[in-house]
Formats: C-alpha cells, sequence, structure tokens
C-alpha cells in the first residue's frame, strides 16, 4: 500500500502560472482551481493510488513570521490566485480527497506530519510525498518516504537526495540554513554557496558540528578562511535558519490511515 501526500499549495501555484486564466460564469477567477482538480484526477487515475491527502496553505504565513520577520508572506501573490486558494480546497474535497487546510503551520509540516506517522504502520510499504520542493528532502527516508516530481516524473529516494544535494535528509535543514532559500525568504549565510555547504555538512552532519576555525577543518574546500569566519559571526542567525527549514512533525491531523483511503467524488457537491 501506498499513500500520497500531495502539496497542493505548489499545484495551485503551478496550475495558475501554466495555463491561460479562466473565469466563471459569475466572473470569479477558476483556472488555477480547474488546473489543481485535472491534476489531482490524473494522480487518482494512476494504478496503485489508493490513500491520497492534499495540504494547503490556507493563509500564507504561520508561525514562522512571528520568528523572523523576512520569512515569506503572501506579499506579492496576484490577487485573482489569492481569490482561489478557499476555492481549490472546497474543490479537492467535492473530489473525495481528505485536504488539510493549514493556518498555524504550514502545508508542508502538514505532509512532513503525515509522511512521519504513516511511513511508521507495517501497512504502508511507501509513502509518496507529491512535490518537487527540496524542503521535503528532509523527509525521505530510504525508499520508504520518497519525493515525487510530477510534473517532471523524478522519484527522489534517499540515494538520489545525497546525490542530489551532496547530504543525506538529516542534514538538509542545515543545508538550507547556509545557502539560503529565496522561495521561503531565508537568506542563508553570506559566502556559503551550494557546493561548499555539500562538502562542509557531508562531513560534519549539522551546523553547531562545524569547527570555528578552518584550521580545524578535516575537509577541504575552497575559500575555507572566508566561510569559517562568516559562519562565526553568523552561527545565531544559521540556528534560526535551521529552525526556519525544518519541517514539523507534530501537526494534530485527525484522519488515520483508512481516513485517507479514496472512495470516490462527492458528486453532489
Amino acid at each position: 500500500m501506498k499513500v500520497h501526500l500531495v502539496d497542493g499549495t505548489y499545484e495551485l501555484f503551478r496550475a495558475y502560472f501554466g495555463a491561460p486564466p479562466e473565469n466563471a460564469a459569475d466572473g470569479q477567477p477558476v483556472g488555477a482551481v480547474r488546473g489543481l482538480e485535472r491534476s489531482l484526477a490524473a494522480l487518482l487515475r494512476e494504478d496503485g493510488v489508493t490513500h491520497v491527502a492534499v495540504a494547503f496553505d490556507h493563509v500564507i504565513e504561520s508561525f514562522r513570521n512571528d520568528l523572523f520577520d523576512g520569512y515569506k508572506t503572501g506579499e506579492g501573490v496576484p490577487e485573482d490566485l489569492m481569490a482561489q486558494f478557499h476555492p481549490a480546497e472546497d474543490a479537492a474535497r467535492a473530489l473525495g480527497v481528505v485536504v488539510w487546510p493549514m493556518v498555524e503551520f504550514e502545508a508542508d509540516d502538514a505532509l512532513a506530519t503525515a509522511a512521519h506517522r504513516f511511513a511508521a504502520l507495517p501497512e504502508v510499504d511507501q509513502v509518496v510525498v507529491c512535490s518537487p520542493d527540496k524542503d521535503f528532502a528532509q523527509c525521505v527516508r530510504g525508499t520508504r518516504v520518497v519525493t515525487l516530481d510530477r510534473m517532471r516524473r523524478r522519484l527522489f529516494d534517499e540515494e538520489g537526495v545525497k546525490e542530489k544535494f551532496g547530504v543525506p535528509p538529516a542534514s538538509i535543514p542545515d543545508w538550507l540554513a547556509l545557502v539560503g532559500d529565496d522561495a521561503d525568504g531565508i537568506p542563508g549565510v553570506p559566502r556559503w554557496g551550494a557546493k561548499s555547504a555539500a562538502v562542509v555538512l557531508a562531513r560534519y552532519g549539522r551546523i553547531e558540528a562545524i569547527p570555528d576555525r578552518e584550521r580545524d577543518w578535516d575537509v577541504a574546500v575552497r575559500g575555507a578562511a572566508a566561510l569559517a569566519e562568516s559562519l562565526r559571526a553568523h552561527r545565531e542567525a544559521a540556528s534560526l535558519y535551521r529552525t526556519l527549514a525544518t519541517l514539523r512533525t507534530d501537526v494534530p491531523l485527525a484522519e488515520d490511515l483508512e481516513g485517507l483511503r479514496y472512495r470516490g467524488a462527492r458528486k453532489a457537491r
């Protein structure tokens, strides 16, 4: 048995920017909602898709905005896209899919919680997190929890994460803290890039395990002195950035495994 967990916010954005706009008879924008429904329907038609849930950012802001002023907000999101968030949730429910609308937490946290919970059940063979978002790489566990970029048909297990990022899933929050993540408003630590962060974290695993002085590093990395100096000056910020990048696994989700079983569309809705 597989459990499929869908990043509804990503799917809605992809539908909005990937197709011409459409309006309903009353003039309300619905193009992104229709694109989302087509995408979910296509997933439900695939073999082996039996247990499905989709999470949305019911509001863009979350508890992370209280921790860091620069964290992502709804600023800059097109008005006609924002207007489709709540209708998208309703449409997904009408399709018969379990919907998790997040307010305090983010959609990513809901999916991370579900992946952690359902992967622990012996009757579940694999949890598939359907999103290309690099944040979900931290959720990957062997071949039991994987991520799937549905558009490109690329699946990442633990070895795939290591190959792509140069670090294991457990180090992804540290990697994001050093490198930064523009999509989430995480600036990263100056001078650190994807390659240098991968080399150093592949050896030390966590930011706090990286020695203060480059002379104490036992890995060779270009510009080590400047990197070490920058990290010394930004350790507190780096710790905060890692907290921002770490997905929560304690979101209160009501559904058990049987609750995720797909039973068909609610045609009256």
